[in-house]
C-alpha cells in the first residue's frame, strides 16, 4: 500500500519531526573518558561534522566524520580545494560544528596545492604558542604554585583521560591567574589553551596528494613535524568532473584516459614509507573498519608526520552507492587496494614497522573491476584493449602484494639475533 515516497501534507509532519529532532538534540553527550575507543565506542562520540551536502553515499565523508568524532574538540584542519572543501566549507553554512562546551574543529582552506604546507603552518604556530605558554608558566610558578606547574608541564595527553585532566588543570590555572596584574599572567591566561594537545590534519583528495600538491606533501613529510595527512582517494579528480589522476587505477577510464589508463597508479604509501620516519596507513573502512579506527588513533598519537590513504568510493566509479561497502571489500580482496600500517615506533622495539592488514588476493582483479562502469565502459568500446589492460592490472596487483608481503616479513632484530638465526 505504500510507495517508496508517499505524498502527505507537510506541516503536520513538520510539527511531529520537530519534536523528534529536539529530543535527539537534547540527548546528553557521553563521558569520553569512560568509552573504549574502538569501532563501536567511537560511534558514541558526538560527530562535529554534520549535514555536509556531499553526494549521496559519498565515500569521503565517513572518514571526515570519524576524524571529528575522535579528535574534533582539539582539531585543526587545513583543507585542499576539492570535494572536501566544497562540502566542508559551503559558505555561509558549514558542516563543522561545536560541542556543548563550545569546542570544535578549526577549519580553513587555502589553495588546491598547498594543504600540506598550509597545515604545517598550523603546526608551527601551535608549537610556537605552546612553547611560549610553557615559558610563561614557569615565570608565574611562584604565583600559581610549583605543583600545578609541574602537573601541566609533565602531563601525559595521549589519551582522552589525559586530555580531559589537562583541560581541568588549565581551568585551575586561569582561576589562579585572575587578578594577577602582570603582563606574563595576562598573556598566559590568553594562550593557556595551547597547553592542551592539538591535533593538526591536512585533508584533501588524490588530485591534491598525488598530483598538484605532491611537492608540498613530500616537503611536509620530510621536515618531520607532527602533521597528519588524510588522503581521501577516489582515484580521480571527482570535484572537477572525473579527470584521471596519478591515483587512477590501470585499465580504468576517466577524462583524459578514455581509452583506459595505461600505467598503474602511483604508490604514494610506498614512497612515504621510504623515509622511514613517517607513519603510513592504507585503509578501507568497508573492508575492515577496525583497522580504520586503529590507523587514525596510531597516526594521531605518533609524534611525527603521518599519512593515511583512505579508499573512498565515488559516484564517478559508476555503480549504486548503496553497494559501496561491498565494492571496497572487493577492491581489497582483489589486491587492487592493499591494506597496511607502517609504524616507525616498532623499529625501536626491534619489530618490523610494516604490518599487512589484508590477506592475499582471493578474487581476480577483473572480477572486482568489471562491477564498475569505469572499467566496464572500455570492455564495451574496445574489448581487446580492455582484456589486455585487465591482464596487466592482474600482474601488477599480484606483484605489489608479493612485494609488500616480503617487506612485512623482513627481520628487524639486532645483529646478534640475525647471526643466531
Amino acid at each position: 500500500k505504500h510507495k517508496s515516497l508517499d505524498m502527505a501534507p507537510q506541516m503536520p509532519l513538520r510539527e511531529q519531526e520537530r519534536e523528534n529532532y529536539a529530543f535527539f538534540l537534547d540527548l546528553p553527550p557521553v563521558d569520553r573518558t569512560k568509552i573504549k575507543i574502538d569501532v563501536k565506542g567511537s560511534q558514541f562520540f558526538e560527530p562535529l561534522f554534520e549535514y555536509s551536502g556531499a553526494c549521496e553515499g559519498c565515500g569521503e565523508t565517513p572518514y571526515v566524520k570519524l576524524l571529528t568524532q575522535l579528535f574534533g574538540d582539539r582539531l585543526l584542519v587545513g583543507n585542499a580545494t576539492g570535494c572536501s572543501s566544497i562540502y566542508g566549507g559551503n559558505l555561509p553554512t558549514t558542516p563543522y560544528a561545536q560541542d556543548e562546551n563550545g569546542r570544535g574543529p578549526a577549519w580553513n582552506n587555502s589553495l588546491f596545492e598547498d594543504a600540506a604546507e598550509f597545515s604545517l603552518g598550523f603546526r608551527l604556530a601551535v608549537d610556537q604558542t605552546a612553547n611560549a605558554a610553557r615559558r610563561l608558566l614557569k615565570e608565574v610558578a611562584p604565583t600559581v604554585g610549583d605543583g600545578l606547574v609541574d602537573e601541566i608541564l609533565l602531563a601525559d595527553q595521549l589519551s582522552e583521560e589525559g586530555v580531559t585532566a589537562q583541560r581541568e588543570r588549565v581551568v585551575a590555572l586561569r582561576k589562579k591567574l585572575e587578578g594577577v596584574d602582570s603582563s606574563d599572567a595576562i598573556t598566559l591566561a590568553h594562550i593557556a589553551d595551547y597547553l592542551v594537545r592539538k591535533s593538526v590534519w591536512a585533508v584533501g583528495g588524490d588530485g591534491w596528494a598525488y598530483d598538484i600538491g605532491y611537492g608540498g606533501l613530500d616537503h611536509t613529510l620530510a621536515i618531520g613535524r607532527n602533521v597528519n595527512l588524510l588522503v581521501l582517494d577516489t582515484g580521480v579528480y571527482s570535484n572537477t568532473g572525473g579527470q584521471a589522476s596519478k591515483a587512477t587505477p590501470l585499465g580504468a577510464t576517466a577524462k583524459f584516459a578514455m581509452a583506459g589508463k595505461e600505467i598503474p597508479s602511483k604508490d604514494l604509501g610506498m614512497m612515504a614509507m621510504a623515509y622511514g620516519h613517517v607513519y603510513v596507513a592504507s585503509i578501507a573502512f568497508g573492508a575492515k573498519d577496525s583497522q580504520t579506527v586503529r590507523a587514525f588513533l596510531e597516526a594521531e598519537s605518533y609524534d611525527g608526520p603521518s599519512i593515511i590513504i583512505a579508499y573512498s568510493h565515488c559516484i564517478a566509479h559508476g555503480y549504486n552507492m548503496a553497494d559501496a561497502l561491498d565494492h571496497q571489500k572487493m577492491a581489497v580482496e582483489s589486491g587492487a587496494w592493499p591494506m597496511y600500517r607502517f609504524d616507525p615506533r616498532r623499529t625501536a622495539m626491534g619489530e618490523n614497522p610494516l604490518k599487512l592488514d589484508a590477506r592475499a588476493p582471493k578474487i581476480s582483479f577483473s572480477e572486482y573491476a568489471l562491477t564498475e562502469t569505469r572499467f566496464r565502459m572500455l570492455m564495451k568500446t574496445n574489448p581487446e584493449r580492455s582484456k589486455r589492460l585487465l591482464e596487466e592490472a592482474q600482474r601488477v596487483v599480484q606483484a605489489k602484494y608479493k612485494m609488500y608481503q616480503q617487506l612485512a616479513n623482513l627481520h628487524y632484530g639486532s645483529d646478534a639475533d640475525q647471526e643466531s638465526n
